[in-house]
């Protein structure tokens, strides 16, 4: 199965000039799936618009094909509450973070303790919006995820662009924590590949950013070995949230 671990849907709210205020339909991205031969995909909420019940719908409409992801802000005061429910009534099967966009640093173990714990909890998997930042650095995700060895992290973009070094250092030692491709130039796939080998990488292509045949394109010439492909390409999240063959 090809299965991609980072992307976003969501219909038009607001009247914001970025993303928000048009469509990117679960339609859409399942005619790009289609067209690249991608099996399942997670899907997401934008940073800017968090919708769980938007995701819960979309997985009971294709269950087969996208796999949703929640996402809370650790700062509100319900975050750990919120998680129960879109884990145990919703039905989604990993979290995003985005530090970025909400506003607060990663390491930070008052806020972000009981979101893992949270997570450990409910059995997610958590995916960090981690685009070269300083709110979302590799270190201070490790940091935090360390406690939490049993809950598997994707460090989304893998710090892309001055952070890449700093995301494989981390996932070099922790076998718990992954690299997701999307927004990464083919070299730092080769170099993560190198590093930490196919087992802790996962392939993503935050669509509608960028389109999945483009990253399947990319992890073909990054990864020539197919056997490590098949792993970087949906075997490893297969794994990790336990989706049948």
């Amino acid at each position: 199965m090809i299965i991609d671990a980072y992307n976003n849907v969501w219909q038009a709210g607001g009247t914001s000039d970025y993303l928000t205020a048009e469509s990117y339909t679960p339609e859409d991205m399942l005619k790009a799936m289609d067209q690249a031969g991608v099996d399942m995909a997670v899907g997401c909420s934008l940073g800017q618009m968090v919708d769980n019940s938007f995701i819960a719908e979309t997985v009971a409409k294709y269950p087969e094909r996208i796999i949703g992801f929640g996402q809370v802000n650790p700062r509100s005061l319900d975050a750990v509450d919120t998680i129960d429910h879109l884990s145990q009534t919703l039905g989604l099967r990993g979290l995003k973070l985005h530090p970025t966009m909400h506003g607060y640093h990663f390491a930070d173990h008052g806020l972000l303790d009981p979101i893992f714990d949270a997570a450990e909890r409910n059995k997610l998997v958590v995916l960090v919006n981690a685009l070269d930042d300083p709110f979302c650095a590799p270190l201070s995700i490790e940091e935090i995820s360390r406690s939490f060895p049993k809950v598997p992290v994707l460090i989304a973009h893998m710090g892309t662009v001055w952070n890449v070094n700093e995301a494989i250092l981390v996932a070099q030692r922790n076998p718990h924590i992954y690299l997701e491709t999307s927004g990464s130039q083919l070299l730092d796939v080769k170099l993560a590949y190198r590093s930490v080998g196919a087992s802790q990488i996962v392939m993503g292509t935050d669509w509608p950013g960028s389109d999945f045949d483009l990253e399947r394109a990319k992890i073909a010439r990054a990864i020539p070995n197919e056997a490590d492909r098949f792993l970087i390409e949906g075997a490893n999240l297969q794994r990790l949230l336990g989706i049948a063959g």
